[in-house]
């Protein structure tokens, strides 16, 4: 992937603050660290304008954004930092920028520009790389962030938000699943799910992070196959939120995007109760996390008062089908989460 890098200032010394980093050919101001995770780091930028990149009273970026829906007003941006240790390291951000391009939806994160540098001066004098990928910023955090906060104050979301925020994730998953051929996120989770909140609008759920997605279906003809994706699964796809062929595959299996619907069955729960179906499992004595999601053993916590109507958890339920055969696609989630709007939101 030819990506190149220019004037680039040392991220390293300006992590917090102040420092300036290129991506290509336009500049942007480290404000502060947003967050980190293995191998990457995230920053809020703001890009820098100066006459050269200045387009009509827009930043650089306006010339290479083809959606400018996506510029911001102020000019805030996140950059995605990931350090590079070894070509299979390279390797995967490479696909995740390549899958990334494919998706062009509004309940899915954009890429908006990226970057891969050498580094040299890598212990044993060898060279190591640097991704750079720059996003939209949503500083309401995630599903996930949200949750912790409203768990602390005893608050839920209403029955409408739920379904709104859960029906515009089924859009995001409708565009990647409908794709020829079709992708599969395979790590939806809270932590995955960018919400943004304003005043008199119902919640915007946009869903991140491509790191793992690929291709939806494969077909497993062999013990050594299964075993494989069974690695690869423990690997990319969080726990809690991993389908019940992904832990335990047969030798002769047909995989498709249908391990997100289960996925996004586990979220759906999540949204309402702000942790997974099934992690109940993993404070209990003896309690097994696998074999809650492969026996499908759903437990409810008491909820708002009043509680979440039945049907709600009819359908959370519909969603965590164990066999994947039998587990529903999107066309008819989205279906069944319409009519669940029209009875539930006033």
């Amino acid at each position: 992937m030819g990506c190149s890098f220019s004037g680039l200032n040392a991220l390293y010394d300006s992590a917090n603050s102040g420092g300036d980093v290129w991506i290509n050919e336009n500049r942007f101001r480290i404000l502060r660290q947003l967050g980190e995770g293995g191998f990457a780091y995230v920053y809020l930028v703001k890009e820098v304008i100066t006459d050269g990149s200045a387009v009509s009273g827009s930043g650089g970026l306006a010339k290479k954004v083809k959606d400018q829906s996506h510029l911001s007003d102020d000019g805030n941006y996140a950059v995605k930092k990931v350090l590079i240790q070894n070509a299979e390291q390279l390797e995967l951000v490479r696909e995740e920028i390549r899958v990334s391009s494919l998706f062009n939806h509004p309940n899915l994160l954009p890429l908006l520009d990226h970057a891969i540098i050498s580094v040299k001066g890598a212990p044993g004098g060898s060279s190591s790389h640097e991704a750079y990928l720059l996003f939209p910023v949503h500083l309401d955090g995630t599903l996930f962030d949200n949750a912790k906060v409203m768990k602390a104050k005893k608050e839920f979301y209403s029955t409408s938000d739920v379904l709104q925020i859960f029906r515009q994730l089924c859009a995001g998953l409708k565009h990647m699943h409908t794709l020829e051929p079709p992708y599969a996120h395979n790590d939806v989770k809270p932590g995955n799910v960018l919400i943004t909140h304003k005043k008199g609008h119902i919640p915007l759920a946009i869903l991140m992070d491509f790191g793992s997605t690929r291709l939806a279906r494969r077909e497993i003809r062999s013990r050594s196959e299964a075993l494989q994706l069974q690695e690869w699964a423990s690997e990319h796809c969080s726990a809690p939120f991993r389908a019940p062929e992904l832990w335990d595959c047969p030798s002769h299996a047909d995989i498709d995007e249908r391990t997100d619907i289960w996925s996004l069955g586990c979220t759906l729960y999540a949204i309402m109760y702000g942790v997974s179906p099934f992690e109940y499992a993993l404070g209990e004595s003896g309690g097994s996390l696998q074999l809650a999601i492969i026996n499908a053993q759903i437990k409810w916590p008491a909820g708002p008062n009043p509680s979440y109507p039945e049907a709600l958890h009819q359908f959370v339920t519909w969603l965590l089908q164990p066999q994947p055969a039998i587990r529903p696609r999107i066309d008819d989630i989205i279906i069944h989460v319409d009519k669940l709007i029209s009875k539930f939101t006033n």
